[in-house]
């Protein structure tokens, strides 16, 4: 009976106020990001006596996206950004390869959005599909990949939209490279301007 009436009054509620429980506009936005972008090879590798080296390349990721709000939950965002990295130049281990994983491209690519439907601070959930070109290098002992190209890349995102109207973005993201035997994670911030 106490069950039953949980139930009822949580349908009761989620009908009365589902006009005022909105995880992201509907409508048209644009979304500016900045933040950091760091690269690693998808394997684990055994780096000797390097151990103490870093050979993640890391540095500047920047992003904008066209938002197509359908629902309150669920939005399309065509996107287009850039990721610059590089790593440390001053690794002076003699008789030691310059391991080093960066990306350096233009992203370009579309995903959808699924985001919870709480006030205030809605988690989302990001994946689809995109090109990058530019260089790419992974060079470890296992992967040896230095090229200039236009390459796949998976985008995987999850985060928190926060404020009143949910306008901004804290999130971290990843863009995998199949082809070049990397991926690179980002954490970045946004602010979404409504277009309508």
């Amino acid at each position: 009976m106490k069950l039953t009436l949980l139930r009822f009054i949580f349908i009761i509620s989620i009908t009365l106020f589902s006009n005022q429980i909105k995880a992201q506009t509907t409508g048209k936005s644009i979304k500016a990001s900045i933040g950091y972008g760091a690269s690693s090879s998808y394997y684990t590798e055994d780096y000797g006596s390097q151990d103490e080296v870093d050979v993640m390349g890391g540095g500047l990721y920047l992003q904008g996206e066209y938002i197509i709000g359908i629902k309150s939950w669920f939005s399309v965002r065509p996107y287009a950004g850039f990721i610059f990295e590089s790593v440390d130049k001053n690794q002076n281990i003699e008789n030691q390869p310059h391991y080093k994983v960066t990306t350096n491209a233009f992203l370009v690519g579309g995903k959808v959005r699924l985001c919870a439907p709480i006030p205030w601070v809605a988690p989302f959930i990001e994946g689809g599909l995109g090109a990058s070109a530019g260089k790419f290098e992974t060079f470890t002992p296992n992967v040896n990949f230095n090229k200039s190209d236009v390459l796949l890349h998976i985008p995987f995102s999850i985060g928190l939209a926060v404020g009143r109207n949910h306008s901004f973005e804290i999130g971290i993201s990843g863009y995998f490279h199949p082809a070049a035997k990397q991926s690179t994670g980002v954490f970045a911030v946004g602010y979404s301007f409504p277009l309508d």
